[in-house]
């Protein structure tokens, strides 16, 4: 499976600029601090780089501010975030980078004052933000949202969203308020999950996710900043309806489980949205014909699909078949769930015809 940042290049290769016809190049610069972490937000930095390159920008970046280094990849090395990397590969000074462990520590918020900033802009910066810190900017902060507010509020708008089978999502262009996504909505744009999205979204799970918040995200803020910075903006964001609400907590790794008794539907939508990550796991039993020895295997549920072929004389509760090359496992309400791709623990991921003949003979239930 292709990377995120491998992903980003061959699906976001654009560079968005800010409108002349709002922008002079008498104006003194406005000065912005970006907030954000991983390598989406990398590449809405690398938007907002290119716009204020611009010999008319409205804005230069004052600093940026992102999550302290960590241990990534194989050996755990120390990095710095992808934001990070990425400023320091754009030549931005190291002396603007913040880190700090929470936004609100005294000397992060000293140091981040005295910048005078007029607008911050966040996406996915994965800390909270505390009112003192909310107050300083002069023009406010905006975060880019991967959801159509009041919906999925929360970490994993667009896993949620996913999961739940909808059949439109979007990109929300917001101010920050110290309640979770709740301020008030500048703009929005909305993208219809269709089928060739869906396709896309069985062999690139975060595809969808880099879609709407790359490249619509970066395209909303780049548009709405002129009214932002003239303060305009506030008289036409819209409050949010805290009854239209729906939340999107973080995907633990708890959730990867499948449980066949739930419809194949919900299941399937399940695999899509955690395929990036945690997965989707499940257990199943594997029985010896010869002489009836069972044993529980664990596996990693990869590629699925809905089984249309099932009737309820053609298969038992608990067997699972082997048919047109997938593993077919009935699931609850008369469905079934086609298994396309499958990994074992310590393997490497291979598809279902593989599998099945790998298990020589023996047969296979649910538990």
């Amino acid at each position: 499976m292709l990377s995120s940042s491998v992903m980003i290049r061959r699906f976001c290769s654009f560079n968005v600029t800010a409108s002349s016809s709002t922008i002079t190049s008498t104006t003194k610069k406005k000065r912005l601090v970006f907030l954000g972490s991983p390598q989406v937000s990398a590449s809405v930095l690398d938007t907002l780089f290119n716009a204020s390159a611009a010999p008319d920008s409205l804005f230069e970046i004052t600093a940026i501010v992102t999550q302290p280094p960590s241990g990534r990849d194989r050996g755990r090395k120390v990095m710095p975030s992808p934001v990070a990397q990425h400023a320091l590969d754009r030549g931005f000074p190291s002396d603007l980078i913040f880190t700090p462990v929470k936004a609100g520590e005294e000397a992060f918020h000293f140091n981040f004052k005295s910048l005078e900033p007029e607008l911050c802009v966040t996406a996915a910066y994965g800390n909270i933000l505390p009112t003192k810190f909310l107050n300083i900017p002069s023009k406010g902060t905006v975060n880019i949202h991967p959801s159509l507010l009041p919906l999925y509020r929360g970490a994993a708008p667009v896993q949620r969203a996913l999961q739940d089978g909808v059949k439109e999502t979007g990109v929300s262009l917001a101010y920050t308020v110290r309640k979770l996504d709740a301020g008030p909505v500048i703009a929005c744009e909305r993208v219809t999950i269709d089928d060739q999205i869906k396709v896309f979204m069985i062999f690139f799970p975060e595809i969808l996710f880099l879609i709407g918040f790359v490249i619509m995200g970066s395209k909303l803020l780049i548009r709405e900043l002129p009214s932002i910075f003239d303060g305009s903006a506030t008289g036409i964001a819209e409050e949010q309806d805290d009854s239209k609400a729906t939340l999107a907590p973080k995907i633990t790794p708890e959730e990867s489980w499948l449980s066949f008794d739930e419809d194949a539907q919900v299941l399937h939508n399940k695999v899509r949205a955690f395929a990036g990550w945690p997965g989707t796991r499940a257990r199943l039993k594997v029985i010896d014909p010869s002489n009836g020895e069972s044993s529980i295997i664990e596996l990693k549920i990869i590629t699925t699909r809905i089984y249309g072929g099932i009737r309820s004389q053609d298969i038992e509760a608990n067997d699972v078949l082997f048919t047109k090359g997938s593993l077919v496992i009935p699931c609850g309400g008369g469905t079934a769930l086609e298994v396309l791709e499958i990994q074992l623990p310590g393997k490497r991921a291979v598809n279902a015809a593989a599998f099945w003949n790998g298990l020589r003979g023996q047969m296979l239930k649910k538990l």
